[in-house]
């Protein structure tokens, strides 16, 4: 059986809510989890890794992950973009975890700060730059604690996990979907199905969709011009990159990119 693919439509979801078994799934998010009462386990790959109170994980995106719930408990669940990550954006995309748990006493106390302005800030007017602001002191305060490893080391004998690694690795580059098949060793249907299946959307606009969020990371954080950042993120040319642009957007990359130049503006205006 395949696991879900859940596709998460807003920037940033976060919730306070009991513990409960989550079946198989994956997703283009980075997912952090905060236990405050009771105990919850993370499956991920092979192994199940027990959290209790206080602790705090971090699922990398594209990893199919579960989780089991043995007695009542609590915890924070935060869902971010992966272009809220900005000069993390490469590391999430490639490496994970060994042990995505963080114990209750190596939790830096900006950790929870941030988790807790954003579960108010939920609840009140959603300030785009505090939220960019707080995904990356999370990840900051998180990621040097880790033993990152190559994600295609975690399931490597499942082709869901392979599929997304090897587009994780190879967005930038020429790929199709027979030369993936060829080079994992599978039939260029058994991949098909896992985009149709799983994803629900076929190969090239999963790839695209993985380059267009990797383009979005450079027009946001860096000054390459458009031209550079089409071809760094894998697009053949700018008309698909424009094309596949606007019909996420509805705007074209250069309006993106003055819009959310003219929001930081702004905010130091404040």
């Amino acid at each position: 059986m395949l696991p879900i693919y859940k596709e998460i439509t807003n920037k940033l979801e976060i919730r306070h809510k009991k513990c409960t078994h989550i079946s198989p799934h994956l997703h283009n998010a980075i997912e952090c989890v905060y236990v405050s009462e009771g105990t919850l386990a993370i499956g991920i790959g092979t192994e199940l890794y027990q959290m209790k109170e206080g602790d705090f994980a971090i699922i990398f995106p594209d990893l199919v992950h579960h989780y089991q719930a043995f007695e009542t408990g609590r915890a924070m669940y935060l869902f971010a973009d992966t272009s809220l990550s900005g000069p993390f954006y490469e590391t999430l995309q490639k490496f994970c975890p060994e042990c995505p748990i963080i114990s209750k006493k190596m939790v830096d106390e900006d950790i929870v700060y941030a988790l807790n302005s954003l579960l108010r800030q939920r609840r009140g007017k959603t300030d785009s730059i505090l939220q960019q602001a707080f995904i990356q002191i999370i990840l900051a305060r998180s990621i040097p604690f880790f033993s990152l490893i190559e994600k295609s080391i975690i399931g490597s004998n499942d082709i869901v996990y392979q599929t997304i690694s090897y587009i994780s690795s190879h967005f930038k580059e020429k790929i199709t979907l027979t030369k993936m098949a060829r080079d994992l060793g599978f039939s260029p249907y058994s991949i098909s199905r896992v985009f149709s299946g799983t994803f629900h959307k076929n190969f090239n606009q999963y790839v695209n969709e993985i380059r267009l969020d990797y383009a979005c990371v450079l027009l946001i954080h860096t000054m390459q011009s458009i031209t550079d950042i089409y071809g760094n993120a894998g697009f053949e040319s700018q008309r698909t990159f424009n094309r596949v642009f606007f019909e996420r957007y509805h705007m074209s990359p250069r309006d993106y990119r003055n819009q959310h130049k003219k929001l930081g503006i702004d905010k130091e205006m404040e």
